[in-house]
């Protein structure tokens, strides 16, 4: 096209002016006219002849060729034959253009195909042309339809360039669409196309007959096979580009849609130019709009509507705005991808961010645009590349659909991220549904659904159906934020369309993107913060996460959808599917439910510790709890039960983003509540338990951060393996993590069922053995039954944790601070003094109370507790705190083998009794003394003693009640008793304790008259230690009596004088 200059088009376009029309060809036969003087005053009349044979339009075209020129001033109207149906059908005006003639008279085929034809090959041509293009056409340029195709091409370039070098007048512009236009019934009419495609139209559509369009449209479909010249292929591509400028060019589609055009008042629009009215894209703009709100058109126009949507689709280039706008785009990242709608996928995939770089605005806004004329979603089919990219993930995962059914994309969408999805159609969909998702409209569902609501409550009515004015996303936005209100609130969506929304925002959850107003907020917010989050899903989980980082706007719609997901979990579909497995054994009551109301994360939340929960459905569910603590609203149960109070009480707490605990302390302090009361106002707040995620509580999380990385940095979140890792470093730990720490170990101990790894690993146990006991009795009732047979492994050695834990503070034995609320005060107080708060007392306490204990000096519930702690210490050295701080080292030493066992039956403490010389460390050796002091006072706290002595119990001490140390001086005077015999391991063993009796009296006085007391009493000797202090006694009042004597006498002596 590069050989012809504009001066030389001008007999180019009055060739493409007689070469188009309407009429068929079907039937007719060109032949030469008489021959024509070069100026004749008049010109001849051409006739038809009797309908030809096959090669008929080849003739005609040479007979054309042979045709002698016609005089400028020729008109159709002086055509005899032309006459009598130009007066009839006509309008008047019309008369004097060629043009008008041959658009109102096309069903005269016999007389106007001739005379299209010989525009075509007439060298006079120029005479139509200088009437309308004599500007741009100076020279007489002429071939088979090369100038008509000239000027074609010119237009076509002209619409996709910027800077117009030769500028073509709009009223040359109309009357070269208008030759194409003429041409459209039969593709012999387009000399340059027919000779290009004579050898393809014969090996693709030999059997199409010639007429209505036919081979056009047979032409386009083969377009890209790879069989098609290059040279045909140029040539479609060129007819198609003018169909896209003027929908009249296509025979078919004028036809087929003339009636539904003036039926829907298309043409009709006072505020767009005609030039738009004729574009193909306004024309499917128009229709679709109409088909969508369920007005009648014509099944043909549908079908001609689904072909050409199917043509843009393919071949971005029948875009004038597109190749405008989009070249820089096209030429740097799809260059090479022209065929079967891949460059539009890759220009999609750029606009949609997948890509560093993005499309200009121009060019999103003209992908948006063709995106909504061609309308993929009414049929996927229309989109070959997704089509062909999803055919296996249609016929598998969406086979119960009827093919081409606007729910085909839906279905897709279900399917994502699943086994099932394919990742070349994951890629396709994404791409298309960016742009889907920026229009309500192009879901023909939603859009027949919810029309109703969204002029009721969103005043779409004032929004033309076709025009570029209304806000990407808006309406759909105005509709998700109606659809979840309750009656009292009104102005609610109907069902049918609440349920679309739902549907919409379950796919919408799965990528941002998908998203427009929470795109357009926060894509400052998404690239400062989850730059490195690409995994689908995790966009949104991190805005989430950084909400209080958030700028306000994107703040806001996050928040409004988190609130909409607390109420209706199942719009978070990737969570839903990852859950599925534990939602249908544990949840699927719940589930089934149409008002989800925050049951069924509820449900989950109570069964994470379930086997059949993966750890993608944890790790979600662990994130939904996290995002709960951040705003009152997220946590549906407690907004809707205490929103009025929060307000009224903590004002402040909205406007601030207040965590939920901070929200929840709040009001009940002001209610003069606990913070975990049975309040009817607080309807058993959603908080999750405090130990199974550290950050689920920010009060314990942030001060323990740097102790976290520090500590436990390989250690996961869940399960409470964090918060476990912490208390078993709680030495190690910062001041302000200590602190928390040992709170919440307080607060676990008062009520068991906050102790998640506890009520984890012992849940069987707990069911075997605890079904009757209350639930903040649980601990104790596994402590009752650690030693059973039937314990689990793993849950004994927790309770042991657990025990462990108890005995380093009395605080944080519930029980034993309750018992012993009057004897801690009056004999523990100068370690009281000393203490700090929050901080454990190591066993200090509890070792003070031992020893009163041994004085036999407690209450009797305090004693009882003492007691049991006594019996559990004596199993298991660990249970005891200050001997496991004071003799490790000696431990290591002297009893390393039985400390290796771990058999949990006081073979270390018995080690450490019997080489208490062998023992170094002072302080070792006072615990080890402290140990025999307290055995002393009750043979239970002796296990081995004990288990050694059970039968001489039974058969010597039965009537002695146990306690106070009874049952141990009833064996040991058996001992002493030569006429009873004792077994030889029970005698063996309470001989070792009194000689180490023996030994602790003399290596540990006595530290006051009740410690002397009582090791008199306890001493072998004690017959002879009280009969040695009665004859002291008895000295020493005859000693009295005899000074008294002596003083008396001296005062009367005195008194006599």
């Amino acid at each position: 096209m590069a050989a012809y200059s504009y001066p030389q088009l001008l007999p180019l376009l009055l060739s493409c002016v007689c070469l188009c029309g309407f009429g068929s060809v079907l039937g007719l036969k060109a032949v030469s006219g008489p021959a024509e003087s070069p100026n004749p005053p008049n010109p001849p009349v051409l006739r038809a002849v009797d309908p030809p044979a096959k090669d008929a339009p080849a003739a005609a075209a040479a007979a054309g060729a042979s045709q002698p020129r016609r005089a400028t001033s020729w008109k159709l109207s002086e055509e005899a034959a032309c006459r009598e149906d130009l007066s009839r059908l006509c309008p008047k005006h019309t008369w004097t253009n060629n043009l008008a003639v041959l658009e109102c008279l096309q069903d005269r085929r016999e007389l106007l195909w001739n005379y299209k034809l010989n525009l075509t090959t007439d060298p006079k041509f120029e005479s139509v042309a200088m009437e309308v293009c004599k500007s741009t056409i100076n020279e007489d340029v002429h071939s088979q339809g090369e100038v008509i195709s000239c000027l074609e091409k010119a237009l076509v370039r002209e619409a996709e360039q910027q800077d117009h070098v030769h500028p073509i007048k709009e009223e040359c512009q109309r009357a070269i669409l208008r030759v194409a236009e003429l041409s459209s019934d039969d593709f012999h009419l387009d000399r340059h196309l027919y000779f290009s495609c004579r050898a393809d139209r014969e090996r693709f559509c030999r059997n199409t007959q010639a007429g209505e369009g036919k081979v056009y449209k047979c032409l386009f479909n083969h377009k890209f096979e790879e069989a098609m010249s290059e040279k045909c292929r140029d040539a479609l591509t060129t007819r198609q580009k003018l169909i896209s400028q003027d929908y009249k060019v296509s025979y078919s589609l004028a036809k087929a849609c003339k009636v539904d055009l003036r039926k829907q008042r298309c043409s009709l629009d006072a505020n767009l130019p005609r030039a738009r009215e004729a574009r193909l894209s306004y024309l499917l703009l128009c229709l679709e709009a109409a088909v969508h709100r369920g007005r009648p058109v014509s099944g043909e126009c549908q079908g001609e509507m689904l072909d050409y949507r199917r043509m843009l689709m393919e071949d971005f280039s029948l875009s004038p705005e597109i190749v405008l706008h989009c070249r820089t785009e096209i030429e740097a990242h799809c260059s090479g991808l022209h065929r079967k709608g891949r460059t539009l996928h890759c220009l999609m995939r750029i606009g949609r961010g997948d890509r560093s770089t993005t499309v200009d605005s121009i060019c999103q806004s003209a992908l948006q645009t063709l995106i909504q004329s061609a309308d993929p979603v009414a049929d996927y089919r229309i989109d070959r590349a997704l089509n062909e990219a999803c055919e296996s993930v249609i016929q598998t995962a969406c086979k119960h659909i009827r093919t081409g059914d606007p729910m085909i994309l839906s279905c897709l969408m279900e399917h994502l991220y699943t086994e099932k999805m394919v990742e070349d159609c994951e890629h396709r969909l994404l791409e298309l549904q960016y742009f889907i998702s920026r229009d309500w409209k192009l879901d023909p569902i939603l859009y027949k659904k919810c029309q109703g609501d969204a002029a009721r409550l969103c005043h779409t009515h004032g929004w033309n159906e076709t025009s570029e004015l209304m806000p990407p996303g808006a309406v759909f936005s105005c509709l998700y934020r109606h659809a979840y209100r309750t009656e009292e609130q009104g102005r609610r969506l109907s069902r049918d369309c609440k349920v679309e929304v739902q549907r919409i925002l379950r796919q919408r959850a799965l990528d941002v993107k998908l998203d427009p107003d929470l795109q357009r907020r926060c894509m400052t917010d998404l690239g400062k913060w989850c730059s490195d989050k690409t995994d689908a899903g995790q966009e949104l989980e991190c805005l989430q996460d950084h909400l209080e980082d958030l700028v306000s706007a994107c703040r806001e719609v996050v928040g409004n959808l988190t609130e909409l997901e607390s109420e209706d979990i199942q719009i978070d579909a990737l969570l839903i599917k990852a859950c599925e497995p534990v939602t249908q054994a544990y949840c699927h009551d719940v589930a089934d439910n149409q008002i989800d109301t925050g049951d069924l994360m509820e449900c989950l939340v109570q069964n994470k510790h379930q086997k059949e929960m993966n750890d993608k459905c944890t790790v979600g569910v662990t994130h939904f709890q996290l995002v709960q603590m951040k705003d009152f609203r997220f946590s549906y149960k407690f907004k809707m039960a205490c929103k009025e109070d929060v307000l009224r009480l903590c004002p402040n707490i909205k406007k601030n983003y207040k965590h939920e605990t901070k929200v929840y302390l709040c009001v009940s302090m002001r209610l003069n509540t606990f913070v975990r009361s049975n309040s009817p106002l607080l309807l058993s707040p959603p908080l999750p338990s405090q130990s199974e995620d550290i950050r689920l509580e920010p009060e314990l999380y942030d001060p323990c951060k740097s102790d976290i990385s520090r500590l436990c940095p390989n250690v996961a979140f869940g399960n409470a393996q964090m918060i476990e890792c912490l208390k078993e470093q709680k030495k190690q730990l910062s001041q302000r993590c200590h602190q928390r720490i040992f709170r919440l170990q307080e607060v676990e101990m008062i009520d068991p069922e906050l102790d998640y790894q506890l009520m984890r690993v012992c849940k069987q146990m707990i069911k075997r053995f605890c079904t009757d006991a209350d639930a903040r009795n649980v601990l104790q009732c596994l402590k009752q039954n650690k030693n059973s047979e039937l314990m689990d492994p793993k849950c004994k050695q927790m309770i042991t944790k657990r025990q462990i834990t108890q005995n380093t503070d009395y605080r944080l034995n519930p029980l034993l601070r309750k018992a012993c609320r009057a004897d801690i005060p009056k004999f523990c107080q100068p370690i009281l003094n000393k203490a700090s708060e929050d901080s454990e007392l190591e066993g200090q306490v509890i070792a003070c109370l031992k020893l009163k204990y041994a004085d036999q000096k407690l209450s009797s519930d305090c004693e009882d507790q003492i007691r049991v702690i006594l019996q559990e210490s004596a199993l298991d050295y660990r249970l005891d705190p200050q001997l496991q701080m004071h003799c490790t080292d000696e431990i290591s030493r002297l009893c390393a083998e039985e400390a290796a066992a771990q058999e949990q039956t006081g073979q270390v403490e018995e080690c450490l009794k019997v080489n208490l010389l062998k023992i170094k460390l002072e302080a070792c050796k006072r615990e080890v003394l402290n140990m025999l002091k307290e055995s002393k006072a009750d043979i239970f706290v002796d296990p081995v003693l004990h288990t050694a002595c059970a039968l001489d119990l039974k058969h010597h001490c039965a009537a002695i009640t146990p306690g106070r140390g009874r049952q141990m001086s009833c064996l040991i005077e058996a001992l002493q008793d030569k006429r009873v015999r004792l077994q030889p391991e029970c005698k063996k063993r309470l001989q070792d304790r009194i000689d180490m009796w023996s030994y602790a009296a003399k290596v540990a006085p006595a530290e006051g008259f009740s410690d002397l007391a009582v090791q008199v009493m306890t001493s072998p000797s004690k017959d002879y230690i009280l009969l040695m202090i009665a004859l002291s006694v008895c000295i020493l009042f005859l000693v009295g009596l005899l000074c008294g004597r002596i003083t008396k006498r001296v005062t009367r002596e005195l008194k006599d004088r």
